[in-house]
């Protein structure tokens, strides 16, 4: 208590002062409206600029779990894209319409990238969907940019993807809007580059062209993005070899989707037929 009184004694001239001053400004603020008007735009804007910042860092930490259900709607949609391209297919090829031809060819399954290679000559990718997803084997994988992989391996809640970064990657792949068709690999060397080969030398191929899925397999649906030609590599051969820069950054891959291919073992016991 004595130590108390002594401090109220030393500063006692300070702390009039500080009073003086409260009540000064305590009372320019109340009379004064233009002051009173300051104050109250400076506290609304300190307050304002906290609750925008507490605003931002929610939004951030939210992100995970706004994405998976933007994941989850993309799904739905490419889903009902999927039947009303199958209509549309039905009548601009004049076939009967009835019930089996609204079929839709295709179905995703939205999925996360929960393991991803790409500095190995064979890389592998892991997801978060398996058999009990209806995650086969040789099911295509892609995202909004373009392709991922092929499946290769199911388990109940987990799949393996071989990435298009992989040296026994083949995939059928075609020019932008033309026929002319030819074999998507890898050289294992850079991995934002793939190479293209067996387009034929009269193909009309420039630096700077699309390259999309060919379609031609029970896979991969036609037309889906893979990337642009950077480089022809004319040879000796018949053939060209094409370096594609694919739209895809392999290094930085997030939530993709699995395409289910609904025709894929009716295709495939046809083609597996054996001549009589």
């Amino acid at each position: 208590m004595q130590q108390i009184i002594y401090f109220f004694q030393k500063f006692k001239y300070f702390l009039f002062y500080l009073l003086l001053a409260f009540i000064a400004i305590a009372l320019t603020l109340n009379n004064l409206n233009f002051h009173k008007s300051k104050y109250v735009n400076s506290a609304n804007s300190i307050t304002g600029g906290l609750y925008s910042k507490s605003s931002n860092i929610s939004e951030y930490f939210s992100l995970k779990s706004e994405n998976e259900l933007l994941s989850i709607e993309n799904t739905k949609l490419r889903n009902q894209l999927q039947k009303y391209k199958s209509i549309n297919d039905s009548v601009i090829e004049k076939v009967i319409i009835d019930s089996s031809n609204f079929q839709q060819k295709y179905s995703f399954i939205n999925a996360k990238i929960i393991k991803n290679d790409f500095t190995n000559p064979f890389n592998f990718i892991t997801i978060n969907r398996g058999k009990n997803n209806g995650v086969k084997h040789e099911m295509a994988v892609i995202n909004s940019k373009g392709i991922i992989g092929i499946t290769d391996n199911s388990k109940n809640k987990y799949a393996r993807v071989q990435s298009i970064l992989n040296k026994n990657s083949k995939i059928n792949a075609r020019l932008k809007n033309s026929f002319y068709f030819g074999t998507l690999t890898w050289d294992g060397k850079d991995y934002k580059i793939v190479q293209l080969l067996d387009i034929p030398r009269q193909a009309p191929i420039k630096v700077g062209d699309t390259i999309e899925t060919g379609g031609k397999s029970t896979i991969f649906p036609e037309g889906i993005p893979i990337g642009t030609i950077t480089k022809i590599n004319i040879g000796n051969t018949a053939d060209n070899k094409i370096d594609i820069k694919l739209f895809n950054d392999m290094s930085n891959l997030g939530y993709v989707y699995v395409i289910k291919s609904l025709d894929k073992i009716e295709i495939k016991s046809l083609e597996n037929l054996v001549d009589e």
